[in-house]
């Protein structure tokens, strides 16, 4: 017989192993709840730029904003537009159309870093980024007010878009880069249901944010009514309407409005409109991009624009 040094009990060979002691029903209890994983806070070192989010939503202030891309990034340097800091490779870096630019944005205090290709990709989230990146403040909306007296103040007869719940950034930049290339004014967006601003529409927007306003307003078909009572007419795009766009005279101060990618126009801004029209088409497919569908409508209207011009130059040469 042996003695159990910690216990002082009587041991034997034969001894039969202890019984685990089932915990009490308080302590199964406790047990059988799911434990929630709270991931440990993320090490930043001091001296590393923080990761802004790209996308933001109508309760998340965007307080800084990424821009990528040369066109953009080079468009937004040439305007002066403020930039907090800037990321670009070395290729970029001692480029020589871009060294000029390179040493205004540092003069206005730009902080510039040179980085490689996997920090660029890391923090724009793996988005092509062309070797440069710039942290901007916020897109600074302008009132619709300013906007339509800047456009009155421009031209004639002045082009507004508004997009009604364009929900796709990619869509959106492809809109606003399409209407300031055809000479358009402006853009209205609503501030819910709808993409906003963004990185990834600056980037396909390729520089002309910085030559192009956008007002961002709370209610889409009362801006359509302000933008009435200022003498403009409202233009919609629908599938189903029978009168298309090219029998469409435009000779009034024009805003043309496109619906979203799925169901087009909601019905309530439909009853805004003056005028509906469709672009027909002749293949199977039964609707057209957003984008694509703004493209072809602003052609329309400044084709006419041209046309009557060219009229008018050849009527002057003839007398």
């Amino acid at each position: 017989m042996a003695y159990n040094r910690k216990s002082d009990r009587r041991s034997s060979g034969s001894e039969r192993p202890r019984l685990k002691r089932s915990p009490q029903p308080q302590q199964r209890q406790r047990s059988a709840q799911p434990q929630r994983h709270i991931a440990p806070p993320k090490r930043v070192a001091a001296d590393e730029p923080q990761t802004v989010s790209l996308e933001t939503t109508d309760d998340q202030p965007d307080e800084a904003e990424l821009i990528y891309g040369r066109h953009a990034v080079e468009a937004a340097i040439a305007s002066d537009r403020t930039l907090n800091r800037l990321w670009i490779n070395s290729k970029l870096r001692y480029d020589a159309r871009f060294h000029p630019l390179l040493n205004d944005a540092k003069a206005n205090g730009t902080v510039i870093d040179e980085v490689d290709h996997r920090r660029l990709s890391q923090i724009t989230q793996g988005a092509n980024h062309q070797g440069i990146v710039a942290q901007v403040a916020s897109y600074d909306y302008i009132d619709l007010a300013v906007l339509i007296e800047q456009a009155k103040a421009k031209v004639q007869r002045p082009v507004i878009l508004a997009a009604d719940s364009i929900t796709d950034p990619h869509n959106l930049g492809a809109i606003i880069r399409t209407a300031e290339a055809m000479g358009a004014q402006g853009l209205v967006i609503p501030q819910r249901r709808a993409a906003g601003i963004t990185a990834t529409v600056a980037k396909v927007a390729a520089g002309a944010l910085e030559h192009f306003a956008v007002a961002r307003v709370v209610n889409l078909g009362r801006a359509l009514e302000t933008l009435k009572a200022a003498g403009f007419w409202i233009y919609g795009t629908a599938t189903e309407a029978s009168q298309t766009v090219h029998t469409t005279e435009f000779t009034m101060p024009t805003v043309l409005v496109i619906g979203a990618e799925d169901k087009g126009l909601s019905l309530s801004i439909q009853h805004t409109c003056d005028v509906l029209m469709s672009i027909p088409l002749q293949g199977h497919t039964p609707s057209l991009n957003a984008s694509v569908a703004t493209g072809m409508a602003l052609y329309e209207i400044y084709r006419q624009e041209w046309g009557k011009r060219h009229n008018l130059s050849s009527l002057q040469k003839e007398k």
